[in-house]
């Protein structure tokens, strides 16, 4: 038997082992924790790894103001300002008599407007007036006096080289040809070769109506309508079932620019009127002017006269009574050999003024820009004739 002392000892260490083991979890007894973690596994031991942050810190806004949008810049651009456009008008063309018979020994017309091409090519728009026929069926009748005014079907290729994009041909010579059997043949010639080159003629054709219609030609989004009536010769006016000219009357007047302001939102009105050899606009010349105004004309360039004419306003609508000989032979006197240059400017289909070049045209019809006192000679006859410039 072992002595009872053995057991005291036995009982002994089972009382401290039981102790140590009621007491491990609690936290409260210092230096006991890490010494259990010690003695464990190592893959238990290990920690968890850290989480990675998934979400943005809050950030406070800032306590200025932000400016308001500046919905005016953003939400429709900067209007464009309106063209520029430019037309430009001459006086009476009269490629005949010497003027034909200097084509003729030279074989080309092109040096009639050698010395102007530049300034008719660079406007938008060129309009002449032509005073005589252009066809190949009449004889030319050399260079003497006559009333018969014919020249070759190439004076319209020499317009169209020069510059001229529109022809007003409501004029009073139009239907010459000095042959007993051509009836309406060179004036239908005449018509046919403007076309042929891309001339558009205006204030003729088949009959009355079609002489009427407006001619319109758009510039830059801008419609322009011309329209052109003439007084002068009744030999040579459309009927119902006639060819020839728009006559000049208030009723034709005011249906033609009808017609053409329903077309364009510019309407330029191109007279063949007034007496010849004076720059002094007359008072019925000045009553259709009033007409046209009336009825809806924005412009009002005349012709006829063969010397420079007057200018006058009409309710703000600025009138041209005449532009003088661009191109003949009568160099009889200085003031039949003058003209001028006409160039209107709108902004847009609004008028913006307008400029005037004085012209010399020689007796073979060469045009050059006239110069020094003989400018400002044919500006002061045109101020001293006109009525309210």
């Amino acid at each position: 038997m072992k002595p009872l002392g053995w057991l005291s000892n036995k009982l002994l260490l089972l009382l401290v082992l039981l102790t140590a083991c009621t007491a491990a979890p609690q936290a409260s007894q210092p230096g006991l924790l890490p010494q259990m973690a010690a003695t464990l596994p190592a893959q238990t031991a290990a920690p968890d790894p850290p989480l990675t942050p998934t979400f943005t810190p809050f950030q406070p806004l800032p306590t200025t103001a932000l400016p308001s949008p500046t919905l005016t810049a953003t939400s429709s651009p900067t209007p464009l300002a309106p063209p520029e456009i430019t037309l430009l008008f001459t006086g009476v063309i009269v490629p005949a008599r010497c003027v034909q018979a200097a084509i003729d020994a030279r074989g080309s017309a092109d040096y009639i407007f050698d010395q102007v091409r530049d300034l008719l090519t660079q406007a938008d728009l060129a309009v002449g007036t032509l005073n005589a026929t252009i066809s190949d069926y009449p004889p030319h009748t050399g260079c003497r006096q006559t009333y018969v005014l014919v020249g070759g079907s190439g004076n319209a290729d020499a317009l169209q080289r020069a510059g001229f994009d529109v022809m007003g041909v409501a004029t009073n010579h139009i239907k010459n040809c000095g042959i007993g059997d051509c009836g309406d043949r060179a004036f239908m010639d005449t018509l046919d070769n403007l076309r042929r080159v891309g001339i558009l003629p205006v204030g003729a054709g088949q009959d009355l109506a079609e002489a009427l219609e407006p001619v319109v030609v758009t510039l830059q989004g801008v419609r322009f309508a011309f329209v052109s009536l003439g007084l002068v010769e009744p030999l040579t006016f459309a009927a119902q079932s006639t060819p020839g000219i728009a006559v000049l009357n208030e009723e034709n007047l005011r249906s033609a620019i009808a017609a053409a302001r329903q077309a364009a939102e510019v309407v330029v009105v191109m007279p063949h009127m007034g007496p010849e050899d004076t720059p002094y606009p007359q008072e019925y010349q000045q009553e259709f002017a009033r007409l046209a105004v009336e009825a809806g004309a924005d412009l009002v360039v005349g012709n006829h006269t063969h010397v420079v004419q007057g200018l006058q306003q009409v309710d703000g609508v600025q009138v041209f009574y005449g532009l003088g000989n661009f191109v003949f032979d009568q160099d009889w006197d200085l003031a039949h050999q003058q003209g001028v240059i006409l160039q209107v400017h709108f902004r847009g289909a609004e008028y913006a003024g307008y400029d005037l070049i004085p012209t010399h045209v020689d007796g073979d019809g060469t045009v050059r820009l006239a110069q020094g006192d003989e400018a400002a000679q044919i500006l002061q006859r045109i101020q001293d004739a006109s009525i309210n410039p």
